[in-house]
């Protein structure tokens, strides 16, 4: 789940631990495999691979399944692996919307699973570009508090082409052009200072609230597409407030 509110950071750190751990592990090597295939298996002349492998390693992701995912993508295992990119567009509760970022092996199988995910659960598909507008894709650094003021992170970030840091309850996000992201870690490495996520992501132009009820609903559309084999990234615009959080948890 992306797109920084309150609620998706929330929600990243709880997914972190949870059940959707494997699911993860599928997405960093679904992105290693791309990576090899596009780029060869040597990390040193293939920079892609190089961050796709950085990401997978410091997300846990045992060295064993990225050592085998990097031969595969490269065909050095004798299996053809070919994915294609594909990002549906739909409508959920209350107005809001999603993209559905897909990498997969079968067209119509993911086509199918996520239409059937999306109105199996109160949403809509949505035409493309209808939704797709209220996007900007944007460079993305979370990174927890643990101390630093607003004032500390835009010292670390302006000159490697930050654009606003935003307060996301624990953390503090970053936002960027997608190109200036290698410089922002740079920075932030060079501060000293640690990052929980860095991914070039959509982000809404403007977020629609939600009340309890389509709170509700919009937590269990987004956990039937993330279930998804096929489904790498959902971002959306919805937000909710912290009241709203705290009885969904309490449910």
């Amino acid at each position: 789940m992306s797109g920084h509110s309150k609620w998706a950071t929330t929600k990243h750190k709880k997914a972190v631990v949870d059940a959707k751990r494997a699911k993860a592990f599928a997405k960093y090597i679904k992105t290693i495999e791309v990576a090899a295939r596009l780029g060869g298996a040597d990390l040193s002349g293939n920079p892609a691979l190089d961050l796709a492998v950085s990401k997978a390693k410091k997300n846990s992701v045992p060295n064993d399944n990225i050592d085998r995912a990097i031969k595969r993508g490269a065909g050095l295992t004798g299996e053809a692996i070919e994915y294609t990119e594909i990002m549906y567009e739909a409508r959920g509760p209350q107005g809001s919307a999603l993209l559905i970022e897909c990498l997969t092996e079968n067209r119509n199988r993911a086509a199918a699973e996520v239409r059937l995910a999306v109105t199996r659960n109160g949403g809509t598909m949505a035409d493309q570009g209808s939704v797709s507008y209220l996007f900007n894709r944007k460079g993305v650094v979370s990174l927890p508090k643990n101390g630093l003021s607003e004032d500390d992170v835009l010292l670390a970030v302006l000159d490697a082409g930050a654009e606003e840091v935003k307060d996301a309850g624990d953390n503090w996000v970053v936002y960027s052009e997608p190109n200036d992201l290698q410089a922002l870690r740079d920075a932030l490495n060079s501060a000293g200072i640690e990052y929980d996520t860095d991914e070039a992501e959509f982000v809404p132009s403007m977020e629609v609230q939600l009340d309890a009820d389509g709170a509700r609903k919009f937590v269990r559309l987004v956990d039937a597409l993330e279930d998804l084999d096929d489904v790498q990234n959902v971002y959306t615009n919805a937000d909710m407030s912290e009241e709203v959080m705290a009885a969904l948890e309490a449910e």
